[in-house]
């Protein structure tokens, strides 16, 4: 099961009207985001670094690293986001190993893209 599946029925949703911001870089975060409907977009200052859709997670180095928000995420269109706090993640992390992995790849693949973005900008 895609671990979008997981949230797609939730009922208690975070909605983001278009132009809306869920978070801001700086802030404290204590929960992560699973994106159920909608485009948004996570920027580091003024640089779009990801354009999101349905499935994408957002949040999660401010869970897992318990730290300030590394980035910002904003509502291209209306939105609505499943929330993850600690309680959950770490029962989902727990009880569906499919979970954990599916963090891990969103992680590496940004990590990737930002070392592309680094190597690039040298160039």
């Amino acid at each position: 099961m895609p671990f979008f599946d997981l949230f797609k029925h939730d009922n208690d949703l975070i909605e983001v009207s278009a132009g809306g911001t869920l978070f801001r870089q700086g802030d404290d975060g204590d929960v992560m985001y699973v994106l159920v409907s909608g485009e948004a977009e996570v920027l580091i200052g003024d640089v779009v670094f990801e354009k999101c859709v349905s499935g994408t997670l957002v949040g999660e180095i401010a869970v897992i690293e318990n730290a300030p928000r590394s980035a910002t995420v904003k509502a291209i269109t209306a939105c609505k986001f499943a929330l993850i706090d600690r309680k959950r993640f770490n029962y989902l992390v727990d009880e569906v190993p499919g979970f954990a992995i599916a963090v891990m790849r969103v992680m590496a693949q940004r990590l990737t893209k930002c070392d592309l973005r680094v190597i690039q900008s040298l160039s």
